[in-house]
């Protein structure tokens, strides 16, 4: 019977044990999910802010194009030697 009792007393010490060692990697597991949350967030930010200048940068090439074409259909109309674009 002191032998049961010994086992029972010995396996609530190891279960209490493990409860705490997982209690402490739930709050690291806790906290490295936190970080990697706000990782993506700024990730996000990030992909929208390239995306915003690309698109301006698209926008801004393409205006560049369209004065050069009007430039030159300027030269053609007017019957002058069109000049190399820069």
């Amino acid at each position: 019977m002191w032998k049961k009792l010994l086992e029972l007393f010995r396996a609530q010490v190891f279960l209490a044990r493990d409860v705490q060692e997982n209690k402490e990697k739930i709050a690291r597991l806790r906290q490295e999910f936190d970080e990697l949350s706000g990782l993506v967030v700024r990730l996000q930010f990030e992909i929208q802010s390239l995306r915003e200048e690309e698109r301006h940068e698209r926008e801004k090439l393409m205006l560049r194009l369209e004065n050069a074409l009007l430039k030159f259909e300027r030269q053609l109309s007017s019957g002058k030697e069109p000049r190399k674009l820069k």
